[in-house]
């Protein structure tokens, strides 16, 4: 991989899951929905496009991985992805798990609700779930 740094706000405001071949994966600091972060790790991104075409198609991989992760472990009925950028502009893809009764259903998540911290054990015990879900790992 080429030099990378996360963006300082996209770091501050989630956990580290875990890194895949392509993707550092995070969890949004964010309780109110379990919400998965992908960054690329390459410098310089802001679109999609601006991957290689096996570098998107890594990405897509990796989108439906943690897609796949994040309902098996949360049971959610709808998944939104998306890469919006207006804030960060550093690449970087959600996933969030929506339920019917969340706070924003059915609408966008960003700004219906303040961000609800987790508790330590809650984040860790998801965190560690996640990571098996996503790297095959199995107690």
């Amino acid at each position: 991989m080429s030099s990378f740094s996360l963006n300082p706000r996209l770091e501050g405001d989630s956990y580290f899951i875990t890194d895949l071949t392509l993707c550092t994966v995070r969890l949004l600091k964010d309780a109110n929905y379990p919400w998965l972060m992908l960054v690329p790790r390459k410098s310089d991104l802001v679109e999609i496009i601006d991957l290689e075409d096996a570098e998107q198609m890594q990405l897509m991989r990796e989108i439906a991985l943690a897609s796949q992760a994040l309902r098996e472990v949360t049971d959610c009925e709808k998944l939104n992805v998306g890469a919006l950028g207006n804030q960060v502009s550093q690449l970087h893809v959600h996933v969030i798990a929506r339920y019917r009764e969340d706070a924003a259903w059915p609408g966008p998540v960003w700004g219906a609700a303040p961000a609800q911290a987790y508790s330590h054990d809650k984040v860790e015990s998801l965190i560690e779930k996640l990571r098996d879900a996503l790297t095959g790992d199995e107690d």
